[in-house]
């Protein structure tokens, strides 16, 4: 009997603690209204001014620079790379003024892509790596091809050491269609540089890694090579 009388007293002090406790919070909410109704408000206004934003300033302007890519595809796609790249004086601002423009969207970055390309396509070797490296979409496909084509534009450019680290993080992206083209380009490019254990690690990788891949068809000539 006594020892429920001992749990049912640290039950009781237990209680105490807490309403005491609660008491306090009250207090200090009370005593802290003001506070409290002001901080309340501001989140409320940041909440309401970034909804706003999005609304009225972001929305309009990823559809503005959307429409603008089209209009630059258009001219992609028919071969035209210098006005789809500057523009044609009239409704097509260009994917170089787009990804200037319109930069802190999704659709610049795209027009950034794009502008690679065409310069790629040009022969424009250096204009090319500025756009493709600075591109960045955080898209399993799309990006491991344009760190592949900002390899090809340093090959171009001879040089060979920004090149390989550019196929290198294509390949380490694991498209199954990119990766193993990339690590083709990194064998061939440490082939020409005298780096035959280097060039076989990248040849072994596609045949380990990608065996049903167009690469590892005829990777076997290239493995010996290397060794």
């Amino acid at each position: 009997m006594a020892k429920k009388e001992q749990e049912f007293a640290k039950q009781d002090e237990r209680l105490e603690e807490v309403n005491e406790t609660l008491t306090g919070a009250g207090k200090w909410i009370e005593d802290n209204a003001n506070t409290i109704s002001w901080v309340v408000a501001a989140i409320a206004i940041v909440v309401m001014v970034v909804i706003a934003i999005n609304q009225y300033v972001i929305k309009p302007k990823a559809l503005e620079a959307s429409n603008e890519n089209a209009k630059a595809v258009v001219y992609f796609m028919a071969g035209d790379y210098e006005k789809a790249l500057k523009g044609d004086d009239a409704e097509c601002i260009g994917f170089e003024a787009i990804a200037d423009e319109y930069s802190f969207y999704q659709q610049g970055e795209l027009a950034a892509l794009y502008a690679g390309i065409c310069y790629y396509e040009q022969g424009e070797y250096e204009e090319a790596a500025k756009y493709l490296k600075e591109f960045s979409a955080n898209d399993l496909n799309i990006d491991p091809a344009a760190c592949q084509l900002l390899g090809d534009a340093y090959v171009e450019m001879q040089e060979y050491g920004k090149a390989a680290k550019a196929f290198e993080k294509a390949a380490e992206s694991g498209n199954e269609l990119i990766a193993p083209m990339s690590l083709k380009k990194l064998g061939i490019l440490y082939l020409h540089e005298g780096q035959n254990a280097k060039a076989l690690k990248a040849f072994k990788a596609i045949k380990a890694d990608y065996p049903a891949s167009a690469e590892a068809q005829d990777v076997d000539k290239y493995i010996a090579v290397a060794e």
